[in-house]
């Protein structure tokens, strides 16, 4: 849709001016910057701006654009502002507001990264983070619950949730596997007509003002997209698929396999086609493999690159280019190669969401409707509460007792800490953050920052 057709389309329902693209790109680096936390907070800050301020849509067109990049792979809130950018002043308007969504956590993880890598053993800076790790557990155990009163509408939901959590947290199944599996039970579900797998509304009314279509510059009209624009947004798409999967192949063939970044590159390129559910669900493949298998980081870490994530705007998946700087870091040596890994991480997480935008818009009505594929969606949801609870238990272990043992009973292959070793300051700060989170209803930014505080008091003290 050209900006030309949009103003047409906007003046003939509801008469408001369309914005420039320079004017759109303000917009958008306002709602990068105010965009803290998780997706419910980042999805609010631009229903705020771009709905209920600016009026360039209504909140069915939200909503329906919002549900649509719930059934892709990838991070929903920042694929909601690369469509709705491609909505309002097409291809350019896409990469102008999904790249503006990710540069200050870009730049943010990077800066941190390199401070963590250099001053990460002083005491301050150590004590800091070990504050930090009980405020995530707090808000991980807050998204489960989140999640968890959104999807497990029925019996079978719940089913789904605990037979992936026993999977993951006692079989140690990958989390793909898990997803497929669940996919393909809500899909057969539909298919079956069982009432439990009837879609549920994906995510409800996001602000507290209704704004109607016909109230605003997109108006209330089917956009019609013309046969250029088409092929512009299918051009987009393949770019977006080579700049992809081009470096990741090159780094193959040059480096083979069994290189740091070769790893990164394949690794993280496996996760971008399978991370439905959110960063919190991600977290869980991640901390299997990066931690597990590649032995990239220790289990700590992972909540310290959490931490960082929390407290810098940007979508929670950023943490992964701390995990790819931490890689490169440590495997190839040097900052700049840390660096190197990082954006790595980065491209081959992000490239494919805009891939997924731009192949799947023109489809999005079709895609929307199809109770199959919403159905599936379903049951991904319910199985990612199953694996958000198996990383809160394993941010717990890690977070609360210094050590742990892997104990294998047949097939079973559990991680369980060693009872004598807990660390009672760790657990303090995580009985307080969990009550500061559910029962005095604390903001997450005060929540972070009191246990970081809280963390440095604690070595100053010399009670860590």
């Amino acid at each position: 849709m050209s900006n030309r057709q949009g103003q047409a389309i906007a003046r003939s329902t509801s008469g408001r001016e369309f914005p420039t693209l320079a004017e759109a790109t303000k917009v958008w680096a306002r709602v990068a910057v105010l965009s803290f936390g998780g997706p419910a907070g980042q999805i609010a800050v631009m229903h705020r701006i771009v709905v209920e301020e600016k009026r360039w849509l209504g909140d069915d067109r939200f909503l329906h654009a919002l549900n649509f990049c719930m059934l892709l792979p990838g991070p929903e809130a920042q694929q909601l502002a690369t469509y709705i950018g491609w909505l309002m002043h097409g291809v350019r308007g896409a990469i102008i507001a999904g790249g503006l969504f990710i540069l200050p956590g870009v730049v943010s993880i990077m800066a941190l990264s390199w401070i963590y890598a250099i001053w990460g053993d002083v005491g301050i800076v150590s004590a800091m983070f070990f504050g930090l790790k009980a405020a995530v557990l707090a808000i991980v155990l807050q998204a489960l619950v989140r999640i968890g009163k959104r999807a497990l509408k029925n019996d079978a939901m719940r089913a789904i949730a605990a037979l992936s959590f026993v999977a993951i947290f006692a079989f140690a199944a990958p989390f793909p596997l898990i997803i497929a599996v669940a996919a393909l039970v809500g899909w057969l579900g539909a298919r079956a007509g069982l009432a439990a797998f009837k879609p549920g509304g994906g995510h409800g009314a996001v602000g507290s003002v209704h704004v109607n279509d016909a109230d605003t510059v997109l108006g209330a009209e089917m956009i019609v997209m013309p046969a250029s624009e088409r092929r512009a947004v299918l051009i987009a798409g393949i770019a977006a698929l080579a700049l992809w999967l081009l470096p990741v192949g090159l780094l193959v063939v040059s480096l083979g396999a069994g290189n740091v970044f070769t790893d990164i590159a394949t690794f993280f390129s496996k996760m971008a086609v399978a991370t439905f559910g959110g960063a919190y669900a991600v977290l869980a493949y991640v901390a299997q493999e990066a931690v597990g298998t590649y032995g990239w980081l220790r289990p700590g870490e992972m909540l310290d690159g959490l931490g960082m994530a929390e407290t810098t705007p940007g979508p929670l998946i950023m943490v992964l280019q701390f995990v790819g700087f931490m890689a490169a870091y440590r495997e190839a040596g040097g900052l700049l190669a840390g660096t190197a890994g990082g954006l790595l991480a980065t491209s081959v997480t992000f490239a494919p969401c805009f891939a997924w935008i731009f192949l799947g818009a023109p489809w999005m009505e079709r895609l929307r409707n199809n109770r199959s594929i919403s159905a599936a969606l379903t049951a991904v949801t319910a199985a990612v509460v199953g694996v958000i609870l198996n990383l809160a238990i394993w941010f717990a272990i890690h977070v609360i007792w210094r050590e742990v043992a892997r104990v294998d009973l047949g097939p079973l292959s559990l991680e369980l800490p060693k009872l004598a070793s807990i660390n009672w300051a760790a657990a303090a700060l995580t009985v307080l953050a969990v009550v500061a989170v559910f029962r005095l209803k604390l903001g997450m930014t005060t929540v972070l920052a009191a246990s970081a505080a809280a963390g440095v008091l604690l070595y100053l003290a010399g009670l860590t």
